[in-house]
C-alpha cells in the first residue's frame, strides 16, 4: 500500500500543480472508495477552499437577480406579488426605492431559492 502525501495549497504554482494532478486522476478513472479517489477527493476539496478563498465569484445584486428569474421564466411584477407584496411595493423594490424586510427574504429565499447570500453580504451592506 503507497502513501499519497497532499499538501495544503498555498500558492498559485500550489494551485496549478493541483489542478494538474486532478486532470490527471481523472484520465486515471479510479475506482470508488480507492487510494486514488480519496485522494482526488482531497485534493478536490483543497482546491475548493483555494478557489472560494482566491477566485471568489460575487452575488449578484439582489434586485437583478430577481429580474432575471422574472426574465427567464417570463413572470411579471404580479407575479412576485405573492413573495414580496402588493403591486407598489414590488414596484418599489424593482425600482430600487426600498429594500426588503426579512419576510420577504424569506419567501424570496424558500419559494424562489434565491440564496440569502445576495440579500445579507459586504456589498449590500455598504449600499444600504
Amino acid at each position: 500500500m503507497s502513501t499519497v502525501t497532499v499538501t495544503p495549497i498555498k500558492t498559485e504554482a500550489d494551485y496549478q500543480n493541483a489542478l494538474s494532478r486532478i486532470d490527471e486522476l481523472l484520465g486515471l478513472n479510479p475506482d470508488p472508495y480507492s487510494e486514488l479517489d480519496d485522494e482526488l477527493d482531497v485534493i478536490s476539496t483543497l482546491v475548493h477552499a483555494y478557489e472560494q478563498a482566491h477566485y471568489a465569484i460575487p452575488y449578484p445584486d439582489p434586485v437583478d437577480a430577481i429580474k432575471y428569474l422574472m426574465e427567464e421564466n417570463g413572470w411579471k411584477n404580479k407575479d412576485l406579488e405573492q413573495f414580496i407584496g402588493p403591486k407598489s411595493r414590488v414596484s418599489e423594490i424593482l425600482n430600487r426605492k426600498r429594500y426588503f424586510t426579512l419576510q420577504q427574504i424569506h419567501n424570496l429565499h424558500t419559494h424562489l431559492g434565491l440564496p440569502l447570500e445576495i440579500f445579507i453580504n459586504e456589498k449590500v451592506l455598504q449600499v444600504v
